[in-house]
C-alpha cells in the first residue's frame, strides 16, 4: 500500500477508458449507483443494471450510452437473486454490490432474514459466490462508517431475541459487509485468484437512504446536510476508485475529508471489528448456511 494512493488528488473526470469492459451495478437506477452507471458509460463500458423495477428505471437510463442493460433483482428474495446470476452467460469484469436498505421498520425479507441483513449482506454474498466463476476483475461492495459503531451478534443476526433498533440493524449490515470483503480476499488469495474484493463509502452524500427516518430526525438530517454532504456525483467517487484504481485487495475507500464527510477518494481505515479474521471467517460459514451458497473458486 503506497503512500502515493493515499495522497494524490482523483476526481471522476480521471476515470480511464472503459471501453470493452462490462460492470454490473446493483441498485443501479438511483443515487450512487445512478451516478457510478452514468461514469461508467460515459468512460465506455458495457453496464448491467441490476434494479428492483425495470420499469421506472427505464426513465434513468433515456440519456444515457446504448451499451446499458436492465434486468431485474432483488436484493431480498434469494430466488430472485439465483435467477439475476443464472442470467449472466458471459465473464465480466467488475461487481459493484451497491444496493442497500436504511433505517427501515422491523421487517424481514422474502426468506425470513431481518432487512438490512438479508438484503445488504445475505443478498449481496449469495449473489458475489453465484457470479464469482465469471469475475476477471474486481468485486466492490458499497459499505458505510456506520459500522464503526456498530456490532455484529452471529448468533442473534436477525434480531429474534434484541429489541430491534433500526439503526443498529444498518450498522450491523455495514459491519458485515466489511467483514465479508475480507474474508473474500482471504479465499481470494488462497485460491490463487486474480480477482480482487474491495469496499468503499461514500461519506455523507445526498441519496435517498434517509427516507424512512423520522420526521424529526428528516428535518435534522436535512439541516445538517446542508452543511456537510456532498452531492450524489462526489458521492460516488469512492465507488469509482474502488473499481478502476490499483489497489490492494480488502482496501477500503472513502472521503479524504474531515469524519470522511466528503472530499476526494482515499484510502481509510475500518473499526477493530471490521479487522477481525476469525469474526469474518463465522460470518461467513453462517452466511453460506443461510444462502445455501459457498465459495466457488479452488
Amino acid at each position: 500500500m503506497t503512500s502515493s494512493l493515499t495522497t494524490t488528488p482523483w476526481a471522476a473526470g480521471q476515470l480511464p477508458p472503459q471501453d470493452g469492459r462490462t460492470v454490473i451495478i446493483t441498485g443501479a437506477n438511483s443515487g450512487i449507483g445512478l451516478e457510478t452507471t452514468r461514469a461508467f458509460a460515459r468512460a465506455g463500458a458495457r453496464v448491467v443494471m441490476a434494479v428492483r423495477d425495470v420499469e421506472r428505471a427505464r426513465a434513468t437510463v433515456l440519456h444515457l450510452p446504448d451499451a446499458i442493460e436492465l434486468r431485474p433483482l432483488d436484493l431480498a428474495d434469494l430466488a430472485s437473486v439465483r435467477a439475476f446470476a443464472a442470467c449472466i452467460e458471459h465473464p465480466f469484469d467488475i461487481l459493484i454490490n451497491n444496493a442497500g436498505v436504511a433505517n427501515v421498520p422491523a421487517g424481514r425479507t422474502a426468506d425470513g432474514f431481518e432487512t438490512h441483513f438479508g438484503t445488504n449482506h445475505l443478498g449481496h454474498f449469495a449473489l458475489t459466490n453465484l457470479l464469482l466463476p465469471k469475475i476477471t476483475d474486481r468485486v466492490v461492495t458499497i459499505a458505510s462508517n456506520a459500522h464503526k459503531n456498530a456490532t455484529l451478534d452471529l448468533s442473534d443476526p436477525n434480531w429474534e431475541r434484541r429489541r430491534y433498533r433500526s439503526s443498529a440493524a444498518y450498522g450491523q449490515s455495514k459491519l458485515a459487509n466489511l467483514l465479508f470483503t475480507l474474508e473474500l480476499q482471504s479465499r481470494l488469495t488462497a485460491a490463487g485468484a486474480g480477482v480482487r474484493a474491495l469496499a468503499a463509502h461514500p461519506g455523507a452524500a445526498t441519496t435517498g437512504l434517509n427516507r424512512h427516518l423520522g420526521p424529526v430526525m428528516k428535518a435534522v438530517a436535512a439541516t445538517v446536510g446542508r452543511l456537510i454532504m456532498q452531492s450524489e456525483t462526489d458521492g460516488a467517487q469512492p465507488t469509482l476508485f474502488a473499481a478502476t484504481t490499483d489497489l490492494p485487495g480488502a482496501s477500503y475507500v472513502g472521503p479524504d475529508g474531515r469524519g470522511e464527510q466528503r472530499g476526494r477518494p482515499t484510502l481509510v481505515s475500518r473499526s477493530t471489528s471490521a479487522q477481525d479474521q476469525a469474526l469474518a471467517a463465522e460470518l461467513w460459514q453462517l452466511s453460506e448456511r443461510l444462502t445455501a451458497t459457498s465459495f466457488p473458486l479452488g
